[in-house]
C-alpha cells in the first residue's frame, strides 16, 4: 500500500498512453518520487543525451505518502536531464497537483519522445489521452490553467504547465502548477517545452490506501502535534514564510548582494517579511494572507498584491489581483542580489516568473551577473536595447524580466543563464554557481557548510539538497558555528541523505525544521508494506544520492566540478561577522569524499556501491 502500483508511459512521438505496473523491487529500494523517478531515468536514458533531444525523458512522480493525510503530503517531483546544467535534475513542487495525480491512481508519468505538435495530457482517474494544445500554445501559465478548466467545464482539474519561457527555450524555464507553485530549478520546463508538451491536466478521486491504517494515523497525529508546537513550523513560517530569513541572514553577513560582491545589503529590511506586513499609505499591505499546499498544517505560502499606483503595474490590471507572493529566495534573487530595494518591483517581477514559468533564482542571478558586466563595460546599452542594466535599477529589473519571459531582445541572452552569458561576454568568473546552476540566497563565506553543500550538490548549486543553514544559523537539530569547517563534512552528508529520503516519501522538506527521521519513518512504515526504520530510510537516502552521482559521472562530470567560483574561494567577505573569511572548501571536501566512501577523485568505490546495492 502507499503506492498506487502503476505508472503511465506517454510516448509523445507516437501519441500513445500505456499503463505499466510499477517496479516494486525498485520501489522498496528507492521508495518513490525523487528516488524512484531517478532510478527509472538512470535505467532508461543515456546520461550523455542532449537534454532537449527526444531521447531524453521527463518523469513526474509522487511519493507513497503523497495524497495521504500526512502533513504536507502534496509533493511531487519532475526528474529529467536538466537543460540548464546537463546534470540529473529533480525539481520538487507543492500545491495540489501531486495529490490529484496520486488520487487519479498514478505513482508516476514518464514522457518520452517529442510530439509533432503542441499537446497536453488529460488524465481523468485512469483514463488518459493526449489533447491538441494549439489554442494554448503561446499563452501564459495562468491563461492555460484557466483555459483548460473552462474547456473541460471542471474547476477542480489540477494543471501543471509551461509558459512562454518554456516554449521559447529559456534555459531555466520551470513547470508551474496551481498558478504559482513550481517545479522550479534546472530547466525542467525547458525540457517539457522541447517535447511540445504544454500541460498536464488531472482530475482524480480514487483515494489513496495505506498498509496499516491505525499505525499510520497514530504516527500522522503525533507528527502534526510536533509541527504545531515548534516555533519555526508553528509560528515563524505561517507568519512570515521563508521571508523570515531576510534580516536574519543579512545580519550574520551571508546575504549575497550585487552578484556576491558584498555579503550584506543595506536596504534588506525594505524587502523583508516584515516589509510585506507593513501597511502602505493607502491602508493596504503587500502581503494579503498566507496559504497552504494540500494537507499542509504549516501554511508558509505567501499571497500578495501589488500597489495599484506603482510604475510597474499602471497598465497591467491582471497583476493587481492577489497571487503567489515573495518567498525568501525570490526576494533575494530579484532584490538584494540585483541591488533593488523596491518591494513592489520585485513582487511584480516574481509574478511574471509565475505567469510565464521561470525560475526566479536563476533569473535574478543572471540579471545580477549582467549588471556587473554592464557596470564593467562588457555589456552596453547597444546590447540591452537601451536598458541601463545597473545595480539598484528597479525599472530595468522589470523590463528585462518581461523580455526574458517573452524571449525577446536582451531577454533572450538572459535566458541563457549566467554561466553561458558570462562565457559569451568573456567574464566566466562572474558566474556565481556550481555545475552551471546559480547559487541560492546564502553566501558560503559566512555559512561554511553551504559551500560544501553547493559544491557537491548533484543538481548544481542548491540549498534544498542539504540545508545546513538549519544547524549553522537556526540551531536545528543542534547549533554549529557557521564560520567553522570542523564537522561540516559529516553535517552535509547527513543532511543530503535525510533530504533525499524525505523527498522520496512525498513530504515537504520544511517539516524537518521540526521533524527528525524518528518522526518520518513511522509514517512511511504505517503507509507502506515492508519494514521502514530510521536506519533503512537513511540508507535509502544514501542510495539515492550515490545513484544520482553515478549518473552525473557517466554524463561527463568529475570531481573537478565539485568546486566554487574564485570569488568565493579567494575574495574575502568585506563586512559582517564573516569579514576577512573565504569559503574553505579545500578543508572540507577530502573528508566529505572519505565519509561518502568515494575515492580521492570523487568516484564511489566498489565497496560503497556493493553495500548500497548499486554495483
Amino acid at each position: 500500500m502507499g503506492w498506487a502500483r502503476k505508472l503511465l508511459r506517454v510516448n509523445l512521438t507516437a501519441g500513445t498512453c500505456t499503463t505499466e505496473a510499477l517496479n516494486m523491487e525498485w520501489a522498496h529500494q528507492f521508495l518513490g518520487s525523487r528516488g524512484l523517478a531517478a532510478k527509472y531515468l538512470v535505467e532508461e536514458i543515456d546520461p550523455k543525451v542532449d537534454p532537449l533531444a527526444p531521447e531524453n525523458k521527463l518523469i513526474m512522480a509522487t511519493g507513497p505518502l503523497t495524497g495521504t493525510s500526512a502533513s504536507t503530503a502534496g509533493r511531487y517531483t519532475v526528474t529529467t536531464k536538466g537543460e540548464l546544467t546537463g546534470a540529473i535534475a529533480c525539481s520538487n513542487s507543492g500545491g495540489f497537483f501531486g495529490n490529484e495525480m496520486k488520487n487519479a491512481g498514478w505513482d508516476m508519468i514518464i514522457f518520452e519522445g517529442k510530439s509533432p505538435k503542441p499537446v497536453y495530457l488529460l488524465l481523468q482517474n485512469e483514463q488518459a489521452q493526449l489533447v491538441d494544445a494549439a489554442e494554448f500554445w503561446g499563452q501564459s501559465v495562468w491563461d492555460t490553467e484557466e483555459g483548460i478548466k473552462a474547456k473541460h467545464q471542471d474547476p477542480l482539474i489540477r494543471v501543471a504547465s509551461i509558459g512562454k519561457a518554456g516554449e521559447e527555450g529559456c534555459k531555466f524555464a520551470c513547470i508551474v502548477n496551481d498558478m504559482d507553485r513550481a517545479a522550479g530549478r534546472s530547466g525542467v520546463g525547458t525540457v517539457m517545452g522541447s517535447k511540445n508538451l504544454k500541460a498536464v491536466a488531472i482530475r482524480g478521486n480514487l483515494g489513496v490506501k495505506v498498509d496499516n491504517v491505525e499505525q499510520f494515523l497514530e504516527a500522522v497525529k503525533a507528527g502534526k502535534a510536533v509541527l504545531a508546537g515548534n516555533p519555526v513550523t508553528g509560528v515563524g513560517l505561517p507568519t512570515y514564510g521563508t521571508q523570515v530569513l531576510m534580516n536574519v541572514i543579512n545580519e550574520i553577513g551571508a546575504l549575497p548582494t550585487n552578484n556576491h560582491q558584498e555579503v550584506q545589503f543595506a536596504r534588506a529590511n525594505d524587502i523583508s517579511g516584515e516589509a510585506m506586513h507593513a501597511v502602505r499609505k493607502d491602508g493596504t499591505k503587500n502581503l494579503v494572507t498566507n496559504a497552504a499546499c494540500f494537507g499542509c498544517t504549516i501554511a508558509c505560502q505567501r499571497v500578495s498584491k501589488i500597489e495599484r499606483s506603482h510604475f510597474t503595474v499602471k497598465d497591467r490590471p491582471q497583476y493587481q489581483v492577489a497571487s503567489g507572493g515573495l518567498e525568501y529566495e525570490n526576494a533575494w534573487a530579484l532584490g538584494a542580489n540585483t541591488g533593488v530595494n523596491d518591494l513592489e518591483a520585485i513582487t511584480f517581477a516574481n509574478f511574471i516568473c509565475n505567469e510565464q514559468g521561470m525560475d526566479p533564482i536563476t533569473l535574478g542571478a543572471t540579471i545580477s551577473a549582467a549588471m556587473e558586466m554592464f557596470e564593467a563595460g562588457a555589456i552596453t546599452t547597444k546590447e540591452t536595447g537601451g536598458i541601463e542594466l545597473r545595480f539598484g535599477n528597479a525599472e530595468a529589473l522589470v523590463q528585462i524580466t518581461e523580455l526574458t519571459a517573452k524571449g525577446e531582445g536582451f531577454g533572450r541572452e538572459i535566458g541563457l543563464g549566467s554561466k553561458r552569458l558570462c562565457e559569451k561576454y568573456g567574464h566566466i568568473d562572474m558566474h556565481m554557481g556550481v555545475k552551471g546552476q546559480e547559487f541560492p540566497a546564502y553566501d558560503s563565506r559566512g555559512i561554511q557548510g553551504m559551500g560544501l553543500t553547493y559544491a557537491t550538490s548533484n543538481r548544481g548549486a542548491c540549498h534544498l539538497r542539504s540545508y545546513t543553514v538549519a544547524s549553522e544559523v537556526l540551531g536545528i537539530p543542534e547549533k554549529t558555528d557557521p564560520l567553522e569547517t570542523t564537522g561540516k563534512a559529516g553535517l552535509v552528508k547527513a543532511f543530503q541523505d535525510a533530504t533525499a529520503a524525505v523527498d522520496a516519501s512525498g513530504l515537504c522538506i520544511f517539516t524537518t525544521f521540526a521533524w527528525s527521521m524518528e518522526d518520518i519513518a513511522p509514517q512511511v512504515n504505517g503507509a507502506c508494506e515492508g519494514d521502514w526504520t530510521v536506519e533503512s530510510m537513511l540508507e535509502m537516502g544514501e542510495r539515492i544520492w550515490n545513484m544520482e552521482r553515478q549518473f552525473n559521472l557517466a554524463a561527463g562530470f568529475t570531481g573537478a566540478d565539485d568546486t566554487l567560483p574564485k570569488r568565493i574561494l579567494k575574495d574575502a567577505a568585506k563586512t559582517g561577522p564573516a569579514k576577512g573569511k573565504v569559503n574553505e572548501l579545500g578543508k572540507m571536501l577530502p573528508e566529505y569524499y572519505q565519509l561518502r566512501g568515494w575515492n580521492a577523485e570523487g568516484v564511489p568505490t566498489g565497496d560503497t556501491l556493493e553495500r548500497l546495492g548499486l554495483a
